[in-house]
């Protein structure tokens, strides 16, 4: 049952830092991270860390955020050392210099390939802006990791800095159907926890994946963690929504088996790779629809809300967006805001950067 009613009241800071299964109705999982829709441009002119810029008009995003224009790709794609499938995703950048000592760097940006078979990596830069250096390791976390598991993929990592524990938690998914976290006091190496989240704890999902984890009490829950995650919902109107979850510890968790956000509200009929916003006094989710659009929800501090407010940013029609956007990950460096996003249609994807709009 959902812990607090739903309410729709009018919507009142941004924190720093295999092959897919096919389902017989609906879109499937490459349909929807495709996107489809060729819609207008954000971008600046000028740049920072040597990224390459594009042009065009920018417009403001709702509930007073601000709009964020394309500023360049902060990996050299062209000569990752590992790349095997040619796209990546799901970006998650953290802040280490006030963290840990004998960091690589300033900032560390966690992503993956998607496609099998897929593997967790890191890459680190001194600005957010770029350029970010791969790491030699890569990929950290492997689809292999004996005793634990052997499946066909991990991807979609995120990683929180436990202030409780000191410890860097990354969640990734690897299959569809099944979340993991891993612990790590560097940010570097890490150990195996085990799952935190698999479809057979939620009713009526197939999938359970693209997690983001949070540091957000609600304090009628005991909670101060919340996780918003992508499941494939048997339970019609709509495909993929998104749900969510709440810890104590960020280790074990409850979950609602409503969804936070349904894609009718949007006019969609899937969701994916939501991040929470706090801003205005309450709590946002911005999230990609399969328009190739990224969309905004009031979902209010103890997520008993559920206001679509509309398109949040959308795609430049030429490269790198080439129509499409998805997972953003938010990041204040002196300042200046920034939007990691995973940017194309899939199977071309790209990590991009965008700078929001002064």
């Amino acid at each position: 049952m959902r812990p607090f009613p739903r309410s729709a009241h009018s919507p009142e800071t941004e924190p720093e830092t295999g092959p897919d299964r096919r389902h017989p109705a609906g879109l499937d999982r490459r349909q929807l991270l495709r996107g489809t829709a060729l819609l207008g441009a954000t971008a600046v002119a000028g740049g920072l860390g040597g990224l390459s810029v594009g042009t065009g008009p920018a417009s403001a995003a709702p509930a007073g955020f601000p709009a964020y224009a394309y500023l360049g790709q902060p990996l050299d794609h062209a000569n990752l050392r590992y790349n095997p499938t040619g796209e990546l995703i799901f970006p998650c950048v953290r802040g280490v210099y006030d963290r840990i000592s004998g960091g690589l760097a300033r900032y560390y940006l966690y992503y993956a390939p998607h496609d099998r078979p897929g593997g967790i990596c890191l890459a680190y830069g001194n600005s957010l802006a770029g350029p970010f250096t791969e790491y030699a390791g890569n990929p950290i976390v492997r689809r292999d990791w004996s005793p634990h598991y052997s499946v066909e993929h991990v991807s979609s990592p995120h990683v929180l800095w436990n202030s409780a524990t000191r410890q860097f938690y990354l969640y990734f998914h690897g299959d569809n159907d099944t979340t993991r976290l891993a612990i790590s006091s560097d940010g570097v190496r890490f150990t195996y926890h085990g799952v935190v989240l698999s479809t057979a704890m939620v009713p009526n999902l197939t999938e359970a994946s693209y997690a983001r984890v949070f540091e957000h009490r609600i304090p009628a829950l005991g909670s101060r963690y919340v996780m918003v995650y992508m499941g494939y919902h048997t339970v019609r109107p709509g495909f993929r929504k998104i749900f969510w979850g709440w810890s104590a510890d960020g280790r074990s968790w409850q979950f609602d088996p409503q969804p936070l956000v349904s894609p009718s509200g949007d006019g969609l009929s899937d969701l994916s790779g939501a991040h929470l916003l706090p801003r205005n006094g309450t709590t946002y989710v911005v999230y990609h629809g399969g328009s190739g659009r990224m969309y905004l929800t009031e979902v209010g501090d103890n997520f008993d809300r559920e206001v679509h407010l509309g398109v949040f940013h959308a795609p430049l029609t030429g490269a790198p967006d080439n129509g499409r956007v998805a997972a953003p990950a938010f990041g204040t460096d002196r300042g200046v805001q920034y939007m990691f996003y995973e940017a194309g249609q899939r199977g071309r994807t790209r990590i991009a950067v965008a700078r929001a709009v002064q």
